[in-house]
């Protein structure tokens, strides 16, 4: 029986996520599978991979294919590197020892890079709301000002009207004391 290390689709539309299972290659591709050794999820940044190290590694030694996108998590998690440490053992090219230092130091490796990219993600959200914060504050001085500008001109307008009127009070008044100083002194 060939046996393949897949995924198994499951979620719902545009929403997927992925069971790694271990089936049969006559098997349909959500249907029957011998083990579930992990689970993908694509939606997330950076993608949640959930894996049984072990139990990959034991599939893959007793002659296990993984598929093209399988065979890139693997590779991710770090299981191709561990059997090809392990093939290497075996020959006697190297020693257990060896081959958990060489695994343990690519290991803190990735997980640096994966941090740092977490680091950068976070740091790219909050720069991102920095900016907005910034550019609304920046448009709210504009109608601020704009808003002062537009009162400062009706201020303007009112006292000039007020002067206006003052004025034309002044000159009824004048005209009404000329009228009566005319009507009092009509030889004037």
């Amino acid at each position: 029986m060939a046996v393949k290390i897949r995924l198994q689709r499951h979620g719902k539309k545009n929403f997927a996520f992925f069971h790694i299972v271990v089936a049969d290659t006559r098997a349909p591709r959500d249907g029957r599978f011998i083990e579930q050794i992990g689970s993908y999820n694509p939606n997330t940044n950076p993608a949640t991979i959930v894996l049984n190290d072990e139990r990959a590694l034991a599939w893959l030694n007793v002659g296990a294919q993984p598929t093209l996108v399988v065979r890139r998590i693997l590779s991710y998690e770090g299981v191709l590197l561990r059997k090809h440490l392990q093939g290497g053992v075996a020959k006697g090219a190297l020693t257990q020892e060896q081959a958990d230092q060489k695994f343990n130091a690519w290991k803190a490796q990735r997980d640096a890079k994966i941090n740092a990219k977490i680091e950068g993600i976070s740091k790219a959200a909050a720069d991102a709301v920095k900016a907005a914060h910034e550019a609304e504050s920046k448009v709210n001085q504009e109608r601020a000002e704009a808003l002062a500008k537009k009162k400062a001109e009706a201020e303007e307008a009112a006292r000039a009207a007020a002067e206006a009127a003052a004025a034309e009070k002044a000159a009824k008044e004048a005209e009404a004391a000329a009228a009566e100083a005319t009507a009092e002194n009509p030889e004037a």
